[in-house]
């Protein structure tokens, strides 16, 4: 790439960087004046990678006091260079990222103490100049987080100065521990006298006379709820439409980002080719029932991601998900599982994704221990990034999985129920093996007989399976997870034909060979034989009205569309056959 040309910013949260090496910048510096204006305790919460500690970076800048000087060399070229605040360049800026903190429960405390002394060192002695030249040697004689933080807003305060606080992941270390350790550890730091609720006890105090702002983000507000006792001062805007496009990237940037490429450099794609391949796995997340009639958002970091890859080899990524996405909801899966109950949010997930969306009130907080209630089961996914807010039902929300990207998660936490609840474990491997010959030779028989001699053999498996919802969420599950289709369910294509279909992934293997419509049917464990060929008729008929529509031709390609039945009788797949 021409060094003229602005660079991806893929991964990075120096937001000073960016700008003087010339990486692409979305402008959101004109949330900067909204938030100033509605609250001095700002409370935001966002899926992870979706910008918000590079959003947190770019605002200690613009408060940096220490920052007056470059403030035209860093923000001359952006919209609040050109309307600054009255408070710009005011404030000691004191930001914390508590995703730095270890989870080792024995060594919690003193890893928190530890790492919030190297910062808050490191903050007396950026502003030695206007603290004192002693600061420094002063601060160290303490060796708590909150005596630390005391000593500090007490030396402020005799210097007629005030703090910006900023915490990032505020919540990370506590959900680790509530993942890792269970409810009855978490709510040892979270309550009474625990740590961490001791050190924002000293934040709140001081919040009266020197700590003048709090901006304060997360993925969920959780632990937030359980510390409301010690820390009630934050005000909590993630709901409202006013920032529902602060964090992450709307349509209009993602093709304005696009754009600026095309006009650099030839690229073998257009804007709209470009935005039609990133949508589904990327976009479809709205944050507030006041946006739905707004464009939605895309996850920022999964748009950097394939715009780095793309510019650098010219062709869409051979993965379209960022391994550390993975990661992130790798974590989400063991959060759920606190203190290793399920309780009925396995039915819950399996309603989500076989029908693609649910209802419920989102919480705006609850305690940790009601994390498995069903309500606030569903609110744990939306924070997450799981669900998106896609309608409303009287007062309810409507709830759906915004893309392809989680829906691939979802599918492998589907599988995380199966295997641990039962003794049912198929290997995903070997399916993926077994799809080679599905999707090249057009053998598809091997795939689902697999499936079939597996389920039964498990008996433990019925109660999860009993039921055409939960038999076509276990099918969507292990098809979804493969490499050579992405498993479309009916609810996505709004036609009411067929349960699902398997698109190929053909930017990535343009020489597939094979598409597939698959029609999932039900009967009951003493269904007669007639029943059985009635259902078998049923689905005949469908899919060959379904195998005519006209997105299914599109979206096949020049691969041979096959048409599979799979009948169930109660928990054994009884009849597989091609049309």
């Amino acid at each position: 790439m021409d060094t003229a040309i602005k660079k991806i910013p893929y991964g990075m949260t120096d937001f000073e960087r960016i700008i003087r090496e010339n990486f692409y910048y979305v402008d959101k510096t004109q949330y900067i004046a909204k938030v100033e204006n509605v609250s001095s305790f700002f409370f935001f919460v966002r899926p992870r990678r979706f910008g918000k500690s590079l959003f947190l970076n770019m605002l200690s800048l613009y408060y940096d006091v220490n920052k007056k000087d470059k403030f035209e060399n860093i923000f001359g070229g952006l919209h609040i260079g050109k309307h600054p605040t009255p408070n710009r360049n005011k404030y000691l800026v004191l930001t914390l990222n508590f995703s730095s903190i270890s989870t080792n429960i024995e060594r919690l405390e003193e890893t928190f103490n530890t790492y919030c002394k190297l910062v808050m060192i490191a903050f007396a002695k950026d502003y030695s100049d206007i603290l004192g030249k002693d600061i420094v040697e002063e601060a160290n004689q303490y060796n708590t987080a909150d005596a630390i933080l005391g000593f500090l807003c007490l030396s402020a305060k005799s210097k007629g100065q005030k703090i910006y606080l900023i915490l990032d992941e505020y919540d990370n270390f506590a959900n680790n521990i509530l993942v890792d350790y269970g409810n009855e550890r978490y709510h040892g730091i979270t309550h009474g006298s625990g740590f961490f609720r001791g050190f924002l006890k000293v934040v709140k105090d001081y919040s009266n006379s020197v700590i003048e702002r709090i901006f304060l983000t997360g993925v969920s507000p959780v632990t937030m709820d359980d510390l409301t006792s010690g820390f009630n001062i934050a005000d909590n805007y993630s709901s409202n439409s006013v920032f529902n496009n602060m964090i992450g990237f709307n349509e209009y940037e993602v093709r304005a980002l696009i754009d600026y490429y095309q006009n650099c450099m030839e690229l073998p794609h257009t804007t709209d080719e470009l935005i039609e391949i990133m949508k589904p796995w990327y976009d479809n997340y709205c944050f507030s029932t006041k946006s739905l009639n707004e464009p939605s958002m895309y996850n920022s970091d999964m748009v950097l991601y394939f715009m780095n890859r793309y510019l650098l080899n010219k062709h869409i990524p051979d993965n379209m998900l960022d391994a550390n996405i993975r990661t992130d909801y790798n974590k989400l899966r063991h959060l759920i599982h606190v203190d290793r109950t399920f309780g009925e949010n396995a039915s819950v997930v399996q309603e989500i994704v076989e029908k693609g969306s649910t209802t419920g009130i989102i919480a705006d907080s609850f305690p940790a221990e009601d994390i498995i209630k069903a309500e606030n089961f569903k609110s744990l996914l939306y924070y997450y990034g799981m669900l998106t807010i896609n309608g409303t039902r009287g007062p309810m929300n409507i709830l759906s999985i915004p893309n392809q990207t989680v829906r691939e998660q979802l599918y492998g936490y589907m599988i995380d129920i199966y295997q641990q609840a039962t003794d049912l474990n198929l290997d995903v491997e070997k399916l993926n093996i077994l799809m080679y010959d599905m999707a090249y030779e057009g053998n598809w028989n091997p795939y689902f007989k697999y499936i079939a001699e597996r389920l039964a053999n498990q008996s433990s498996i019925r109660e999860f399976i009993e039921g055409e919802a939960h038999v076509k969420a276990f099918i969507l599950a292990y098809l979804g997870l493969n490499s050579y289709y992405i498993a479309r369910p009916e609810y996505e294509s709004n036609k009411g034909y067929a349960d699902i279909f398997l698109q190929p992934r053909l930017l990535q293997l343009p020489d597939m060979m094979y598409s597939y419509c698959i029609e999932v049917k039900y009967a009951k464990r003493d269904a007669s034989e007639i029943e059985m060929e009635k259902l078998l008729a049923d689905a005949k008929l469908q899919l060959k009205q379904y195998a005519t529509g006209e997105w299914i031709l599109q979206d096949k390609g020049a691969t041979e569309l096959k048409s599979i039945i799979l009948v169930f009788q109660g928990w054994q797949l009884t009849k597989v056959e091609e049309v």
